[in-house]
């Protein structure tokens, strides 16, 4: 799968540390920044992360921030990207589930490196159920 990542600097450790992980498990990463914890404007990196998602260029997206909030609404900003703000394993596979997310985004301040770490796992594994969720999931649009 092709995924794309942003951060700021507040979520550039776990950023890096995804990553790995994902290009370990064989994923395809495109990585829009930041490139170091030195502070930065997170729209800069967040929003052509959600745009590589929007336009198909990626399959998916991931987002990091100290909070994991800005970076959401940032990229539910991006017509056509659903953002599931996650910090447990329920809200990342409902926002997959229920919601079709194709973005999650996650706090680094907020949750441990181990959580992210199965919360990207869960977002990446968890089908959409479709039914009447799909409806739901049109209304956005």
């Amino acid at each position: 799968m092709k995924i794309a990542l942003g951060s700021d600097h507040a979520g550039f450790a776990y950023k890096e540390k995804v990553k790995a992980a994902l290009l370990a498990q064989g994923h395809e990463v495109k990585d829009f920044g930041t490139d170091s914890d030195k502070s930065v404007p997170y729209p800069k990196y967040i929003r052509p992360a959600a745009q590589a998602v929007a336009s198909g260029e990626c399959e998916r997206g991931i987002v990091f921030g100290g909070s994991g909030n800005g970076e959401a609404i940032v990229a539910n900003k991006v017509k056509g990207v659903r953002c599931a703000y996650v910090w447990n394993t329920q809200t990342a596979e409902l926002g997959r589930r229920h919601n079709d997310a194709n973005v999650i985004s996650i706090g680094q301040r907020m949750i441990s490196e181990y959580i992210a770490l199965e919360l990207v796992q869960i977002f990446l594994n968890t089908p959409f159920d479709g039914g009447r969720h799909l409806e739901r999931v049109r209304e956005i649009e």
